[in-house]
């Protein structure tokens, strides 16, 4: 700086015209400088700004991801193993397996009828068959039990060749959905059983109704023109008969339509069972053909029991009823066995035809009957299983074709 001067006062050069050289020299320096400065600082906004972006993606990631109940995994393709990034699913007996868990391990926690449709799945999208997996299976929860996920996966990075390197995927938990789906498929089916009962209620009630309606209408018109007293009687008891027939269908309907409505509640009673048995036996004995006989059979020489009477009388009439039917020799025997594990089984034995053992569950299905040559809409034994699930009880048969049937009531006492 001293030579400088030196030089410029040989020169000839003032000391005002040196310090505007110097202070040029040093606001252009700091001009330099302030722009350098303002470069870095531009820099360093944008690296922050992109940071910020990445910091609020990674944030408003891992929302969707516990909003929505998810797991992130990835598969090392070359090492055929899987390892569980994030887990934000809310049940506790969900598998996760440990980080480089092997795909075999994987298949293995799946159901044994979803292992092979996974296996192929996974092997496609790992060899390059496939950019993409979607699959829902069930898996062996904690508990031993199973629970439904649903996956989806994609290839994330691929070597030089185009070959997948890395697979990324998400599953959740769809146990909710699953239930809901298999719930609309019951009320689904409900409402087709529905539709098709009714349009069997329509069809059966059709012809039940009008067999009997023409008969009474039928003997009720030549009625005045009999004029013989034998053959009078003859019309007027066909003409009551039919009467009782068609009550008796209206009645079924009219149970069947209080019970499953839930109008209809228990009256309960306490009685002794022997009493009521001896009273309907001795109902259906002018009932019963010619040389059958209706006896009773009791375990006990009196029983007190607690239940709705009316229900209880409705089914066992129901069962006398189709014995002296179905009975054309030998006996029908209404009893009991002694209670045990305080129920009590009521049974009506025949010996009447018998029922195979393909009908022996149906003939308690609505309007099911084994001979349709036999007079009835095919209600009774269904409003008997109506009738005994509404007491706590439960309705069966025991028969063999040729030799009769027990049918029994179980209640509760």
């Amino acid at each position: 700086m001293i030579e400088l001067f030196l030089v410029i006062r040989q020169g000839g050069v003032s000391m005002e015209m040196l310090i505007w050289i110097v202070g040029g020299v040093f606001l252009l320096a700091s001009v330099m400088l302030l722009f350098y400065q303002r470069r870095i600082g531009r820099g360093l906004a944008s690296e922050l700004e992109q940071l910020g972006k990445v910091t609020k993606h990674n944030v408003e990631y891992e929302l969707v991801l516990k909003a929505m109940k998810l797991c992130t995994w990835h598969i090392d393709v070359a090492a055929r193993t899987i390892t569980y990034d994030m887990d934000y699913r809310d049940a506790n007996d969900s598998f996760v397996p440990l980080p480089g868990t092997s795909l075999d391990e994987l298949v293995a926690a799946m159901a044994d009828n979803d292992q092979q449709r996974i296996q192929k799945s996974l092997e496609d999208i790992c060899n390059g068959r496939s950019d993409e997996y979607h699959e829902i299976s069930r898996v062996h929860s904690k508990d031993g039990g199973y629970y439904w996920t649903e996956a989806y996966a994609t290839v994330a990075t691929r070597d030089t060749e185009g070959s997948p390197k890395t697979v990324v995927g998400t599953s959740m938990r769809i146990d909710e959905r699953k239930r809901m789906e298999t719930a609309l498929v019951e009320a689904r089916n409900k409402a087709e059983e529905s539709d098709r009962l009714k349009s069997a209620f329509i069809a059966n009630m059709s012809h039940e109704i009008r067999t009997p309606l023409n008969a009474i209408i039928g003997f009720t018109s030549v009625l005045p023109d009999v004029q013989e007293e034998a053959e009078r009687k003859e019309l007027i008891n066909l003409i009551q008969e039919n009467n009782h027939k068609l009550l008796r269908i209206i009645d079924d309907v009219m149970n069947i339509s209080k019970i499953e409505s839930g109008k209809e509640q228990l009256v309960m009673s306490t009685f002794e069972l022997n009493d009521i048995l001896r009273s309907v036996a001795e109902t259906y004995q002018p009932n019963a053909v010619e040389g059958v006989t209706i006896s009773t059979m009791f375990a006990l020489g009196t029983l007190n029991i607690t239940t709705d009477l009316n229900r209880l009388m409705e089914v066992l009439n129901h069962l006398m009823s189709n014995a002296t039917k179905f009975t054309s020799q030998g006996s029908v025997i209404l009893g009991y066995d002694a209670p045990a594990d305080k129920r009590v089984r009521i049974w009506v034995r025949d010996t009447g035809k018998g029922i195979a053992p393909e009908h022996q569950e149906r003939v308690f299905e609505r309007f099911f009957k084994v001979d349709e040559y036999i007079p009835g809409a095919g209600l009774g034994l269904s409003i008997c299983r109506t009738m005994a699930y509404s007491m706590g009880g439960n309705v069966g048969v025991e028969s063999t074709l040729g030799e009769g049937s027990i049918f029994w009531i179980e209640i509760p006492v």
